[in-house]
């Protein structure tokens, strides 16, 4: 009996190492590059147009038609890899916002990644009409989270250096805004699973944390999580899920705004004002009261302004 111990013992120290050998290697994340697009919900496709392409200057550069005809998803092109996308459907649960987009460099990695973390992913990634692959999850906050890779056949690679003319208000897309009711979930699905870093919080009152910045593990957008505590109605919605378009020079972006014949069906004043960041920026807002936050990139007297230390909403 104590030979065939022995003899076990033996087994086991040998396999041991052995089962380690074989044992699935851990699931590393893709990069995320960036701020892909934002999509919202309209109203009214050509009051968007003239919002969108007459007044901020941007072009459309191909859209997605329904089987009778009528244009589903207009895309509004900010720069070779950035986009609005604007839905003629009607608003769900999240306002205006359909849903946020980033881009990666392996959408096949990130669902094995992001399910591999307990995140409820498809079974596959979709190649898209465009010629895209993606993919959608949810984030916390039921916001609907696409990821994307830009494929050499799609629609988006066939039109670079195309539609990018010198009317565009901005040629960046900086950072989307999105509610959050909850910071700790949403730090986990974006921090902890996803990667994005954190760099600095705001708050609008002084005692309550307003906003927390993360940024895309390889690349320089973020997200700006807009915190809350009571119940957000339309308009409110509108304010907070938001876009941030970047200009270097906010009051010759202004002035530039003021002098386009668009202006006169935009009937809202333009205020330059400095943020609780000390960036300088004007918010617009489309004709569904999605806002369109100009900003400059850098604080207006160049100093740095320290996150805020307010708790969270209860």
């Amino acid at each position: 009996m104590s030979d065939l111990i022995k003899r076990l013992a033996i087994w086991i120290l040998l396999i041991g190492p052995l089962n380690c050998s074989l044992a699935a290697p851990a699931v590393t994340r893709p990069r995320i590059l960036g701020v892909a697009h934002a999509a919202l919900f309209v109203s009214d496709l050509e009051k968007a147009r003239a919002f969108y392409v007459d007044f901020l200057g941007y072009e459309e550069s191909y859209v997605l038609k329904r089987d009778d005809g009528s244009v589903r998803i207009a895309f509004i092109k900010i720069n070779e890899k950035q986009y609005l996308e604007l839905f003629t459907e009607s608003p769900k649960q999240d306002g205006q916002l359909n849903h946020i987009s980033f881009l990666t460099d392996s959408a096949e990695r990130m669902r094995v990644y992001l399910g591999s973390h307990g995140v409820k992913v498809p079974d596959k990634v979709s190649k898209g009409r465009i010629g895209n692959l993606n993919f959608n999850v949810t984030d916390p906050d039921g916001h609907t989270v696409e990821i994307v890779e830009y494929q050499p056949d799609s629609w988006t690679t066939r039109e670079r250096g195309r539609f990018m003319p010198d009317t565009r208000i901005s040629t960046r897309m900086a950072h989307i805004g999105v509610l959050a009711r909850q910071l700790d979930p949403a730090l986990k699905f974006y921090g902890d699973i996803l990667g994005f870093r954190e760099f600095w919080r705001g708050s609008s009152s002084g005692t309550v944390l307003s906003w927390v910045n993360m940024r895309v593990p390889d690349g320089d957008d973020y997200l700006e999580l807009m915190l809350y505590s009571e119940k957000q109605n339309a308009e409110q919605m509108g304010v907070k899920n938001h876009i941030c378009l970047i200009t270097p020079d906010i009051a010759k972006a202004v002035a530039i705004l003021e002098s386009r014949p668009g202006r006169k069906q935009y009937s809202r004043p333009i205020e330059i004002k400095v943020g609780k960041n000390g960036k300088r920026q004007a918010n617009l807002y489309d004709p569904d009261g999605t806002r369109v936050e100009l900003m400059e990139s850098n604080t207006f007297d160049g100093s740095v302004v320290p996150s805020s230390t307010a708790p969270p909403p209860g």
